[in-house]
């Protein structure tokens, strides 16, 4: 199967600074599902629209042999860029809070539906090279968790052909052109709470007649912080993150009322339920010992499953990503406490899931930072200066899903790609 061809490559990184400047975020991603729908459906595709809300789903079918899942995922965060970049978003928009807030692709994933979008044109343009089925899905809500849930919600599984194996591949921050791969476990599940704690308001001169959400929410917060160090095993991880706390509007008027939302990540279900119920006992006794009227309120925000890698199908993944890119590029790493919903695609259907990473930081600048051991300081997902860097992250998505396709397709491998072996990450 050959790459992308300078002049498609061209073509999708147009694209690519379109999406990248008007980002959308979850379950809002109208403009960018109707780029992905048009796309495919010049290119001969069957193309069902709005599946789970603003999923689009293109089917080729291409005689008898295996039928195969990519995705790629839409939605942009509600975070303001701060890349300078010349195509950097100035969107603004409504968040699911309804609160107003910039947009950006901090997370990479215009860049994931570029790839997939690369992909589908040369599928279809070399179908002699093939055989089998694509099923290409763009899906909405992935930082969120609501979009896999929603399109298999709206009849996914019955709607379609089922896959032999699902495949999806996100952009991080490794040396770009370099790919990263692991069995079994791949990402930590994740879950996000609401909370409300309940005081009793009063002017700011008289404390005595209150119970201060204020403090309550302060001491709960710092009381989190030990739930990973003191309930937590040294064998086992967890991650718990207090990503908002807000509370009353002017300094003299002490609030009846505090919100947290707060993030988990785990690898081990006993370990979830352990660190969740960690979290409530601390955040009700909180409240009680403060005096509060009532007892907190819990509110599910999202639920991100494990996503856990098919050990065969990585396999046979990995062996066409090396036959592809040579195995100087290919690396086994480590499990990531990021979260995928993914993974549901795979579980709806009961077949394999595989998940793999492909690098986005200019390679000279994180040579450098690996070399003065600052690697943590590059920008990283959901910082608002992440951008991968176009090329060569842009061709090697394209080559990598069509090599992981090929492999249950009999697509031709073209050989290694052009362009330099950037080293080990």
């Amino acid at each position: 199967m050959p790459g992308p061809s300078d002049e498609l490559l061209a073509t999708l990184e147009g694209i690519y600074r379109d999406i990248h400047a008007h980002p959308e975020l979850s379950m809002q991603e109208h403009r960018t599902s109707g780029i992905a729908a048009s796309w495919l459906r010049e290119r001969g595709y069957e193309v069902t629209e709005g599946v789970g809300g603003t999923g689009v789903v293109g089917v080729l079918r291409n005689g008898d042999g295996a039928t195969v899942l990519a995705r790629a995922d839409m939605d942009a965060l509600p975070i303001r860029e701060s890349t300078g970049l010349p195509y950097a978003s100035q969107a603004t928009g409504t968040d699911r809070f309804g609160q107003t807030t910039y947009i950006s692709h901090a997370c990479g994933h215009d860049m994931h539906v570029a790839w997939l979008l690369g992909a589908t044109e040369i599928l279809a343009r070399n179908r002699d090279a093939w055989h089998g089925t694509l099923m290409a899905v763009f899906q909405p809500g992935e930082e969120t968790g609501q979009g896999a849930r929603a399109m298999i919600e709206d009849g996914m599984v019955q709607r379609f052909p089922k896959p032999d194996v699902t495949l999806a591949q996100h952009v991080m921050p490794l040396s770009a052109g370099q790919i990263g791969w692991r069995a079994g476990t791949m990402l930590s599940a994740g879950d996000s709470w609401e909370v409300t704690l309940f005081g009793r308001g009063a002017h700011g001169s008289m404390p005595q007649k209150s119970v201060d959400p204020v403090v309550m929410a302060a001491s709960a917060v710092m009381r989190l912080q030990a739930v990973v160090s003191r309930e937590v095993a040294m064998t086992d991880s967890a991650v718990v993150t207090v990503g908002t706390l807000s509370a009353g509007m002017n300094e003299n008027v002490i609030p009846d009322r505090a919100l947290l939302r707060l993030n988990v990540r785990t690898f081990k279900a006993e370990v979830r339920t352990r660190v969740l119920a960690a979290i409530r006992c601390i955040l009700e006794a909180e409240a009680a010992a403060s005096g509060a009227p009532k007892s907190p309120e819990f509110s599910v925000l999202s639920e991100f499953p494990l996503t856990h890698n098919d050990e065969a199908a990585t396999r046979r993944v990995v062996a066409a990503l090396a036959a592809r890119f040579g195995e100087a590029r290919v690396h086994e790493i480590t499990p990531a406490t990021a979260s995928e919903d993914f993974g549901l695609f795979g579980t709806a259907w009961n077949v394999p899931t595989v998940f793999w990473v492909i690098g986005g930081i200019d390679p000279a600048t994180y040579e450098r930072a690996r070399a003065a051991g600052t690697l943590d300081q590059l920008p990283a997902n959901h910082a608002p200066d992440f951008a991968p860097v176009i090329d060569p992250t842009l061709r090697t998505g394209i080559e990598a899903m069509l090599a992981a396709v090929g492999a249950w397709t009999g697509a031709t491998d073209a050989g290694p790609t052009l362009g330099p072996t950037l080293g080990p990450t």
